[in-house]
């Protein structure tokens, strides 16, 4: 599956947020990418220019691409209630996502690579598909292997300050997880707004 391959902080100073790379690299350039960037000078975004940098956001944050992102938000608008609520939850309830969540991995891409390498079941199963959606009652764990065993008590070592979320259940002796709620909009905190991305669709 094809991928944004380069540099990843470069990303998140063209939309003014960290969506991934490092953070003191971000901090070190507080501006937008290219020769004009440090001088602060941008031109007046129209509000399909904000709208479409809120869905690009989103999609870079999470890793998607644009052609599976259609395909959430056309599932989203399918299903009853808040659109741009249930969009948010699809994303975050992406396999590799709860991974990350779960805190086997210190990013997202490193989630998405265990999951990809075989690493992770899913209700006892080994799957390799990243984009899995899960849903309340679903068991991922770590495979019974060596080296998965590794990567994810590195990742643990690497994210240990950080509490995952209430709408998981950790076991971090058995490397295992579980989902035990579909997480509300506070506790996926999304760094956009979601109703211009819905707008932006429904134009």
């Amino acid at each position: 599956m094809a991928r944004h391959t380069g540099p990843k902080t470069k990303v998140s100073r063209r939309y003014g947020v960290l969506l991934a790379g490092s953070a003191r690299a971000f901090e070190n350039k507080p501006y937008a990418p290219g020769q004009h960037g440090p001088k602060g000078s941008r031109r007046k975004i129209s509000e399909y220019g904000t709208a479409l940098a809120e869905k690009q956001k989103l999609r870079f944050q999470y890793g998607v691409l644009e052609r599976q992102f259609r395909r959430y938000f056309e599932t989203a608008l399918k299903t009853r209630g808040i659109t741009g609520l249930i969009l948010l939850q699809i994303l975050e309830t992406r396999l590799d996502n709860v991974v990350y969540r779960l805190g086997f991995s210190k990013t997202r891409a490193g989630a998405r690579q265990l999951v990809a390498h075989g690493h992770v079941s899913l209700n006892g199963r080994k799957t390799d598909i990243s984009s899995a959606t899960l849903k309340v009652g679903d068991v991922v764990a770590i495979r019974a292997k060596d080296g998965s065993k590794r990567l994810a008590q590195r990742g643990l070592e690497q994210t240990q300050i950080v509490e995952p979320p209430d709408w998981l259940l950790v076991d971090k002796e058995n490397l295992t997880g579980k989902v035990v709620r579909i997480p509300t909009r506070e506790e996926i905190n999304p760094v956009v707004n979601e109703q211009l991305v819905v707008e932006l669709y429904s134009r």
